[in-house]
């Protein structure tokens, strides 16, 4: 691959998850200490993404199918994205934090998807050169906590009732929709098939595609006890919330080491089937530790795990997709993993762990009280049987004989 086309297309990646690292992780902490929401509040902000996700991908993904270039679209995306999380980060009601959340997310949703089609459009050989261009995201994720960790310990810029996470987002929101103009052309395929998103529903009579998207669903319902807990929780372990941007970056560390020297060389050896086994076993391991809670330098490296369970099941999960997916549709094809992984179960998924956070807070006239022991045991208990769920029943052969038929 020319240089030129991999630094372009890395540098998308960064400035992608740049964009979702800056809020994602602290989000909740700012939301339940300084705004003062509940966990059930704090769920339903954390929902408005992956509800978006359900509504805009197919959107997003039937244009660059069949009407835009790709980079176009993304770089009108990332410009009024921008725009909206700047007015979001001066919201201090719950009202308003949602309502500008929610424009924000249906403008950034389509994006995740088109980002990945985007670079298997432009690149040969996806098993081989999809990861190291990817693992430029998660070095943006980290980037963007470690300049928010600085933001924050120096005292630049200091905000009252302003989120600098927020702000810290839309920066490279609008960074990111300038550079997309310079991306390599991608047009859109002019499918026979109008309605491109159909034929990518088809893929689910795959007996192996199914059971992928099905486990891909409950698994990141699960996860989002991650996303929308770990910061109050570290918070409440007595993690400084200064200090909390950096030290959650630990999961994308190990993400980069995962992606960048383990992926390349185990997925052509072990196959998708195995690689996204790895993937799921990882997370119930997390939790368990997170349900033990100490000592803290434990929970803290435990957040590896994180890191090394995204790699092996989203990145897998978005290659196999696009092994499976015929050219024509493969931006749809993305865009339904999209609906189902970051949309439909990431939005049941922080809904259920506001949920369950309340529901193991024990509330005084003093203060509120959370069993985290007790919360993080529920998505341990669920993770472990969709890991033997995935491996009792999926089987990569199918979607291989069906492809070739």
């Amino acid at each position: 691959m020319a240089w030129g086309l991999r630094l372009r297309l890395s540098a998308m990646m960064f400035l992608q998850y740049a964009i979702w690292g800056a809020w994602a992780p602290v989000l909740s902490g700012y939301l339940q200490d300084t705004l003062h929401m509940t966990g059930l509040q704090t769920g339903a902000i954390y929902a408005l993404l992956p509800l978006a996700c359900i509504i805009s991908p197919f959107i997003g993904g039937q244009i660059a199918d069949r009407y835009l270039p790709t980079q176009w679209f993304l770089a009108a995306a990332h410009i009024l994205g921008g725009a909206s999380l700047y007015v979001v980060a001066h919201e201090v009601g719950f009202t308003g934090v949602r309502n500008w959340m929610l424009i924000y997310a249906l403008i950034y949703a389509p994006t995740l998807p088109l980002t990945n089609s985007l670079v298997f459009h432009q690149i040969r050989n996806a098993e081989k050169d999809f990861g190291g261009i990817r693992v430029f995201g998660t070095i943006g994720w980290i980037v963007s906590g470690i300049v928010l960790t600085v933001w924050r310990s120096t005292g630049l810029l200091k905000m009252v009732n302003v989120s600098d996470s927020l702000m810290l987002a839309a920066v490279a929101s609008v960074l990111l929709g300038v550079l997309s103009l310079g991306l390599p052309h991608t047009p859109p395929s002019k499918s026979e098939n109008p309605l491109a998103f159909l034929k990518a529903l088809s893929l689910l009579k795959n007996p192996a595609f199914l059971i992928f998207m099905v486990i891909s669903f409950i698994v990141v319902t699960e996860l989002q006890f991650y996303y929308v807990l770990t910061a109050p929780f570290l918070q409440y372990l007595g993690v400084a919330p200064s200090k909390l941007p950096m030290v959650m970056t630990t999961a994308q560390w190990a993400e980069i080491i995962t992606m960048a020297a383990l992926l390349p060389i185990l997925l052509p050896k072990l196959g998708a089937r195995r690689c996204l086994a790895i993937g799921v076993i990882a997370w119930p391991l997390r939790y368990a530790v997170f349900a033990i809670g100490k000592p803290l330098a434990f929970v803290v490296a435990s957040l590896a795990l994180h890191g090394f369970g995204y790699t092996f099941f989203f990145v897998v999960g978005q290659v196999y997709v696009n092994s499976v997916a015929s050219s024509d549709i493969r931006a749809s094809a993305q865009s339904l993993l999209t609906l189902m992984t970051l949309g439909l179960g990431n939005f049941l998924g922080a809904i259920f762990a506001g949920w369950i956070q309340d529901h193991f807070t024990v509330k005084t006239a003093a203060q509120a009280t959370v069993n985290y022991t007790a919360v993080f045991l529920v998505p341990c208990a669920i993770t472990v049987a969709c890991a033997l769920a995935f491996l009792l029943f999926f089987h990569e052969r199918h979607a291989r004989q069906e492809q070739a038929g």
